[in-house]
């Protein structure tokens, strides 16, 4: 099985979840360092993965989802901009990552993202391209598209934090949206996500969204549907989906995540020594993160 890290999102739940008190030794915040660690150990302890593969964005707004649909996670640029508090934390944030790199590269663990893809498209392209079953461990719902009982692909849901996270399956999904569970990302498209600045097709939510995709399958069955006065389906519901379509045709692939990127062969397995010690003790003087990253060795098995 191999363990697929929505790496963003796992940092990004570790700095807000640590106390920013969390310093080095030179006063540098280590809070997304340690609990980025810990969190991986934690999951490989539990989901004992053949191998455990850091999964990037080349770009987290791609140019050509921008250019499909211009407001696409722009919201969070702004929001950015507008408050001192949050850039700095951003900036604080965004000055651990490559030390979270440096660790896993110096560990032999890989590192994976292409430019101008996000992190969503190369979980895809390994989960689909690999033979073996996939954990994917992200606290991003985009990702329930991916799950499939047959191969299977799960996904390790962190929204409650590791220690009470959800292993979402078909049922779960069919479950908490009352819809066929493999439906999630036309659902998704109907209903829209505001913090990622897709509106959805207006006068439709979650619900609304939910009753459509129990009949339907598709964005084609859907506006056919809408365009015969389908019965399933009422007078205002076809209107409102009629109005979206241009939304809907524009929003399709940006929901999607790409399937078939060309990445690099994953090694076969998780590796049987650190790669460059030298270079995690060099890290483990300077950031003060020895517990975390042992407990990450010992999860692998390289203590």
């Amino acid at each position: 099985m191999n363990l697929l890290l929505d790496s963003a999102s796992l940092w990004y739940r570790a700095f807000y979840g640590m106390p920013d008190s969390l310093r080095s030794p030179s006063g540098a915040p280590v809070n997304a360092i340690r609990g980025f660690l810990d969190s991986v150990a934690r999951l490989t302890a539990q989901y004992k993965p053949n191998q455990v593969i850091a999964c990037l964005d080349g770009d987290w707004r791609p140019s050509w989802r921008t250019e499909l649909l211009p407001e696409y996670k722009a919201a969070r640029d702004s929001a950015i901009a507008e408050d001192e508090e949050r850039a700095q934390e951003e900036i604080d944030l965004e000055s651990q990552v490559p030390i979270i790199l440096d660790i896993l590269d110096a560990i032999g663990l890989p590192v994976i993202g292409i430019d101008d893809y996000e992190a969503d498209d190369v979980i895809a392209t390994l989960a689909t391209r690999e033979a073996q079953p996939s954990v994917i461990a992200t606290g991003d719902r985009d990702l329930f598209q991916l799950v499939d009982d047959a191969k299977p692909i799960k996904v390790a849901y962190l929204a409650k934090g590791i220690s009470s996270h959800e292993l979402v399956d078909l049922q779960w999904i069919a479950e908490r949206y009352s819809i066929p569970g493999e439906r999630y990302a036309l659902m998704a498209l109907l209903r829209g996500d505001p913090s990622d600045g897709l509106p959805g097709v207006r006068g439709i939510g979650e619900k609304g969204a939910a009753k459509i995709v129990t009949h339907f399958a598709s964005v084609a069955e859907i506006v056919e549907a809408a365009l015969a006065n389908d019965s399933r389906l009422t007078a205002a519901i076809c209107k409102k989906i009629l109005d979206g379509r241009e939304y809907l045709r524009r929003a399709e692939p940006v929901v999607q995540c790409v399937r078939d990127l060309r990445l690099p062969p994953l090694p076969g397995a998780l590796p049987q020594r650190v790669v460059d010690q030298k270079r995690i003790d060099e890290i483990v003087t300077e950031f003060g993160v020895g517990t975390s990253v042992n407990r990450l060795l010992a999860a692998l098995a390289l203590d």
